[in-house]
């Protein structure tokens, strides 16, 4: 048990703000039902006010932070030997101190930092912790959000100039080879009420036309031409009309057959059933094909779709596609039009690719997201997903894994 580390004084005022006098009461120890409230109802028989109130329980073990403020005349001493009975009934340790409440101007506006690692590492968060420091921000709240299939922690920050923590975070996140995320905090980051996503290694595993090339005999080359348009480093439609050439003459069947292949991304079922709870409106725009699509949004409850459509005729695949192709600007289109249907705002959506096909569409969006994407667009998101499970997007929205099993725990019974 720690004894005092300042001694009572007296309201005063000075040249910048009022100043009151505080006590940090700290209890740790084993978790159990009523700690909180035995020492509420203790402090409740003195003159005191409360300024702030901080809770965690870390594998069983509480610790519980609480800051009164207390006026001229209060007899702090006997708070204390109150708040030590406390502490010695229940078999828990006590900290207390007081020091000087001065009211100064806010700092910045608040920042919300996602980390994202499996596993975390204690250096990774040196790191960050350095990085944010080195800004001159602070950190104000740590809370963990999950513990698996990754650990995710999230930080509240202040003080901090965004695009220079951003930029300072994800060079720490590429040394440490952990993900991180930097948003506004406040209501904003709450707001995002549609999300958009491509389909193609993203919500599902694999390239549809990748598979029907296989079909086709001709993979190795249209592998090679899809890689290359993914980069940057050919024109999206120019190399998607090469690529669906190829399958000139492939049966039709051969979409029945990878359509009842498709493997969604891990996590996909976790992130769609849980915004759709939450009553977001989903939406998927791709550069593959409506032939496979619609057969997802039927089986996911997807609120909008685009993608191109193969022209079959007489059973058989042309080679041809069917109207204009929804390239890299067409994505961003569709995710315009869709947030109009969804009387949704631009700065409340969310936008998930991997490829540089999806970069219009990233950077029209609220927030966009690279999810195991090419350099090109991992450079240009406001955030990258690094990890191989599409529902750690929650975690940036704020939703913890408890809440999501929980939810689910609800509608099983």
């Amino acid at each position: 048990m720690n004894g005092p580390t300042g001694a009572a004084g007296t309201v005063g005022t000075s040249m910048d703000g009022y100043e009151q006098r505080t006590l940090l009461i700290t209890l740790t120890g084993r978790d159990r039902p009523g700690v909180t409230s035995r020492l509420f109802a203790t402090l409740a028989e003195f003159p005191l006010t409360v300024a702030d109130v901080e809770q965690v329980v870390i594998r069983g073990r509480l610790v519980l932070g609480v800051l009164v403020t207390y006026s001229e005349g209060a007899d702090i001493g006997r708070v204390w030997n109150a708040a030590e009975r406390v502490a010695n009934d229940l078999d828990m340790e006590v900290e207390l101190s007081t020091g000087r409440d001065k009211k100064r101007k806010k700092r910045g506006g608040r920042l919300h930092v996602t980390v994202l690692g499996a596993p975390l590492k204690p250096a990774a968060m040196a790191g960050i912790a350095g990085r944010i420091a080195a800004g001159g921000a602070n950190i104000d709240r740590i809370e963990r959000l999950a513990r698996y299939p990754v650990t995710c922690i999230e930080m509240d920050v202040s003080g901090a100039d965004p695009d220079a923590l951003r930029a300072g975070l994800a060079i720490e996140a590429a040394e440490q080879q952990v993900d991180v995320a930097v948003q506004q905090g406040g209501l904003h980051r709450r707001a995002k009420r549609l999300i958009v996503m491509d389909v193609d290694s993203t919500l599902i595993q694999g390239e549809v036309i990748e598979l029907l090339a296989e079909h086709a005999g001709c993979l190795a080359e249209v592998a090679k031409v899809t890689e290359a348009a993914m980069r940057g480093e050919l024109d999206f439609e120019g190399s998607l009309r090469e690529r669906v050439a190829l399958l000139a003459g492939l049966d039709a069947s051969a979409i029945d057959d990878v359509r009842s292949h498709l493997e969604l991304a891990a996590g996909a079922r976790t992130m769609v059933r849980t915004l759709k709870r939450l009553d977001y409106k989903f939406a998927i725009v791709s550069g593959g094909f409506t032939q496979v699509t619609d057969a997802l949004v039927e089986d996911l409850g997807i609120d909008y779709s685009a993608a191109n459509t193969l022209e079959i005729k007489n059973g058989r695949l042309t080679g041809g596609i069917v109207g204009p192709v929804i390239d890299r600007a067409g994505k961003a289109t569709a995710l315009e039009r869709f947030a109009r249907e969804a009387r949704v705002p631009l700065s409340q959506t969310v936008a998930i690719g991997d490829g540089a096909n999806d970069l219009d569409m990233l950077q029209a969006a609220g927030l966009g997201v690279a999810y195991n994407a090419k350099p090109v667009v991992r450079q240009a998101a406001d955030t990258a997903v690094n990890v191989p499970y599409l529902d750690t997007i929650l975690f940036l929205l704020g939703i913890s894994r408890e809440e999501i099993e929980a939810a689910d725990a609800a509608d099983a019974s």
